[in-house]
């Protein structure tokens, strides 16, 4: 497939087939047209009624049992996003569909108050916007990941978020009241601190500056954070490491976590079209040691090894980033939420 130079502000011209479509449309020139109409790239937000909002986990790899989502796809278009696949089951594509098309689950605050009320739920940490950025742009519009907090600190529940976005200030008042009562953390998924990179790699996420500022506002207001260098990319961003983890740290993040690049289904084809449009000079070595890194593959999907991967390069990659967790104090223990203040509204608390 040929790569086309995405509009400003995507991650991708592309629109592959996802893995479900019953049939394939080829485009073949018949002479009667000069030029093809341009796709339009406007952002389109459908809406879904969900039936459940808490997703249930029992992956080894990640550090949560339960997570909520607000949206699928994500505009900010970061090239190697691994949710992208997951737009197939929406009979969409995850290329530029991904980061146009987005699904809003506009009754999310409904379906959770329900969930968290249901008799004999066992809280646990809950991850909010995994698969997809809850604070992604048109979280300004829908406003859906703060009614989710809102009714989080409400039931006094414990929860984690990831991002990429400085609109998490937004909620700083809700943030500060569950940090009071030890019920959040967050995360800034940091990947590069070169504009530039981030600009061609993550289009329409914060610029590594407003990451790090949001770091500093978050820690100055009392919330606890993390920096997640995810993901590290072998030859575009891996030598980046270290310096990543130094301004996170004098920014104030208190642990860190990595995540080697994940390449399942469709993301590879999109990856490696990215690579030859931006790296030509090096693509080929890049994917050499992704394949070094996945047992000869693009990708290995096996609990244990999908998020660190194997071989010289993984492990010489877990080495430098022990020693640098280490050298920038970011190697503290893991900051543990409180599960027991958990208490339906209209429930009595207990008095033991």
């Amino acid at each position: 497939m040929s790569f086309n130079s995405p509009p400003r502000g995507r991650g991708t011209a592309s629109n592959p087939h996802n893995r479900f479509a019953p049939t394939r449309s080829q485009v073949e020139d018949d002479g009667w047209f000069q030029e093809e109409t341009p796709p339009c790239r406007a952002t389109e937000v459908r809406v879904e009624r969900a039936k459940t909002v808490i997703s249930r986990n029992n992956s080894p790899d990640v550090g949560f049992d339960l997570s909520v989502n607000p949206y699928r796809g994500c505009e900010h278009g970061c090239i190697y996003c691994f949710a992208r696949p997951s737009h197939a089951y929406w009979d969409l594509s995850p290329g530029i569909d991904f980061e146009t098309r987005l699904i809003a689950k506009t009754n999310l605050a409904e379906r959770l108050e329900e969930e968290l009320s249901k008799p004999g739920y066992v809280p646990q940490p809950i991850a909010l916007g995994i698969n997809t950025d809850a604070y992604q742009p048109i979280e300004r519009e829908q406003r859906l990941t703060r009614q989710a907090l809102e009714i989080l600190l409400r039931f006094r529940h414990p929860v984690h978020l990831i991002t990429k976005s400085s609109l998490v200030l937004r909620d700083l008042d809700l943030l500060q009241q569950l940090a009071a009562h030890n019920l959040v953390k967050v995360a800034l998924s940091i990947t590069t601190l070169d504009d530039e990179l981030k600009r061609i790699m993550e289009p329409r996420a914060a610029s590594p500056g407003a990451r790090l500022r949001t770091l500093r506002e978050l820690d100055k207001a009392g919330v606890p954070v993390a920096v997640m260098v995810a993901p590290v990319i072998p030859m575009i961003n891996d030598m980046e490491l270290e310096r990543i983890l130094q301004a996170a740290s004098e920014a104030g993040a208190r642990s860190a976590g990595y995540v080697l690049l994940r390449l399942p289904l469709e993301i590879a084809e999109l990856f490696e079209e990215w690579l030859a449009a931006h790296f030509p000079e090096r693509a080929e070595h890049v994917m050499s040691l992704i394949r070094q890194s996945r047992g000869g593959k693009s990708y290995d999907s096996r609990f244990g090894s999908r998020m660190r991967g194997e071989g010289a390069f993984a492990d010489l990659l877990a080495q430098r980033f022990a020693l640098a967790r280490k050298r920038f104090g970011l190697d503290r223990r893991r900051f543990q939420l409180d599960c027991s203040q958990f208490t339906a509204p209209g429930q009595q608390l207990s008095l033991l």
